[in-house]
Order: structure tokens, then sequence, then C-alpha cells
């Protein structure tokens, strides 16, 4: 099958911004991925911004406590090519029910796997604190960006841990030297339909958010529910984009999760998407202050000029700016594009 780059796709190219200047920002991917499709959309995007020399992937660990998620993820990085990335998983007992997609990890076709990987379940990878310290302690001080899109659980986890053979720090004084930021997908900062939300990844596991929201040492940038239901994935795309490819796993992963042509929020897209490119006015920014997660797991927002927290805010603009980045990011083919189309079956 051939790929056709429009001339708005290379334009788009050419005009998206650039993170670093030179060395690509390294970046831990913690994820509740198999409970949404937007995490599969934005565990893409992030391979996309790494063949782009925007970023770096570190390492993705699992909040969702199911042993095919890890699984799934060595799937995608594999179809990606960087099938060596590391993986972490928790054992929390949140949300251990089997995922609509992550059954893509076990497909078939011809005999083999219709997406090839190595990790064959959650119960050959390694602790995700362990996972996260290895990587934190592996990078230089101040430069590793942390796109949290499940729950808190693994990050809570990071902060209670102590010194090991990877570093002689805690968990707060480690994330305190080598964390720049921690770009959230969490909570709501507007009423939803005039109500209060509570949001998903926080009610899940609330201590653990209320564990990162009180103690977490650095900057946290939280992308509120509204923010990803404003800005929905086009179906079109998913219809369009990806058939690069006869199988793509982020196409199938939409499919069964929700079909089109229903319009997927991107939640965790946003998140990645100000974390590799804070200065690039996909988003504004709130005043600084603090976020309280109360009992029930409501967020509440206080501003405060000595506060670590901030939430995003995207006008109508701004809207349409950010969900063209996170289309062509996310189906933006692999760079081992021509080895999948000789090895899948047509």
């Amino acid at each position: 099958m051939r790929i056709v780059y429009t001339s708005l796709f290379v334009s788009l190219l050419l005009l998206m911004p650039t993170a670093s200047a030179g060395k690509p920002i390294p970046i831990i991917f913690d994820t509740d991925i198999g409970n949404d499709v937007d995490d599969a959309l934005a565990l893409g995007m992030i391979h996309s911004l790494q063949t782009r020399g925007e970023c770096e992937l570190l390492a993705v660990t699992i909040t969702k406590d199911h042993d095919q998620c890890a699984a799934f993820v060595d799937a995608v990085n594999t179809f990606y090519g960087r099938g060596d990335v590391a993986i972490g998983v928790c054992h929390s007992g949140v949300t251990t029910q089997q995922s609509k997609f992550t059954v893509l990890a076990a497909e078939k076709s011809g005999g083999a796997d219709r997406y090839p990987h190595d990790l064959r379940s959650g119960k050959q990878a390694a602790d995700a604190a362990s996972v996260l310290r290895q990587a934190l302690a592996s990078q230089d001080d101040g430069s590793v960006v942390i796109a949290q899109v499940g729950f808190s659980t693994n990050l809570a986890d990071l902060l209670k841990s102590s010194g090991d053979n990877f570093s002689p720090l805690s968990g707060v004084e480690l994330v305190r030297k080598k964390v720049r930021l921690l770009s959230v997908m969490a909570g709501a900062f507007a009423p939803i339909k005039g109500k209060d939300h509570y949001e998903y990844n926080v009610v899940k596991d609330i201590p653990a958010a209320q564990s990162l929201a009180n103690n977490w040492p650095g900057p946290i940038v939280y992308s509120g529910f509204e923010i990803g239901l404003a800005a929905a994935y086009p179906a079109a795309s998913i219809d369009r984009d990806y058939e690069y490819v006869t199988h793509h796993p982020l196409k199938e992963a939409y499919y069964l999760y929700s079909p089109p042509p229903h319009n997927r929020p991107t939640w965790d897209l946003t998140s990645v998407l100000y974390g590799i490119y804070p200065e690039a006015g996909y988003f504004d920014v709130s005043p600084a202050g603090t976020v309280t997660v109360k009992a029930k797991g409501l967020t509440v927002f206080t501003a405060d000029e000595n506060g670590r927290h901030r939430y995003l805010i995207m006008s109508d603009q701004q809207r349409a700016r950010a969900v063209e980045a996170l289309v062509q990011l996310s189906s933006q083919p692999p760079e081992t594009l021509r080895q999948l189309q000789a090895d899948q079956p047509r």
C-alpha cells in the first residue's frame, strides 16, 4: 500500500515548532492504557515525536493492573521500531478488567503475531517504581518530562521510594533533581454541563492523586477533562491516515474501543503535546496556584503566586490548531515503514 503526503501534511511538518535546540527531551509516559484508546494514540504520538528528534521515550509505566497491557505497549513500541523501551507495571488492583483493545497483543496473522513483541505479559515486567527510578537516574539533572495520563498510582509510589542501586536519593529527591515538568491529564477545572466533574483518573485512585498534588516537589501542569473533551480526534483521520499498512495497532485499537464515526476526545494527547511543546501556543496556562484533591475526588484550584500547579486553558482557535497537530503526529508513519509493508500480510 502507499502513503500520499499531501501539501497540507508537508506544510504542517515544516510549520510545527521545535521542542528543543538540539537535544531531544527525555520523556516518560505513565499511562492506564487499555481503559481508553486515547492512551494508545498518545503513545503513537510520542514515537512520532521521537522520529522527529523532539524527544526520547525512556520508559512506559502502566497504572491499569492487567497483565495484557504491558504486552500491548511492547507491541506498539515494536511496531514503531523501539521494542527495547523499558516497561513497568503496577500491582494496585485498580481497573483489573480486560481491555477492549489490548487483545490485539494476542492476535495472529498467518500463524505469527500480527504485531510482533517479546514481552508476553505484565508478569514478566519490572515494577513501575523501579523502572521510573532507573530511567530518572540515567538522565541529566532537570531534563526529564513525565506525561502522566492515567492514575497517579505509580508516581505516588515513586515519591515513597527509597534509595536503591540506581540512585541513593529518595523518590522525592530524585524527582526534584531530575524532572523538568510533570504534565498530567487529570481533574477538571471548568464545569461540565454546569456541574462539577469528578474526573476518572482522579477518582479511581484518590489517595494517589492526593499524594501527587500534595508531595510532588516540582511543577505540575494539569490538562483537565474539559480540554480533551473539546478537542476530539476526527474519525475521518482513523479511516484515512493509517492506511499505509494492512494492520495498524492504533487504528485497530480505535475500532475495537469505539468505532468511527465516533470522534473520541483527545484527553491524553494534550498532556503529551504540552509536555513537549510548552511554549508553542497550543494552550494557555492558568496563573500559578495549588490543586487540592477532595475526599471524593473533586479537584479544586486555588490561585497562589507561590504555587507549583497550573492548568491548561484552550481557546477555539487554539483547539483547531492543536487538533491538527495531534492528528499529524498520531498518524505519522514509523521510520520502519518499508519493512512493515514488506512483513505484514496483505
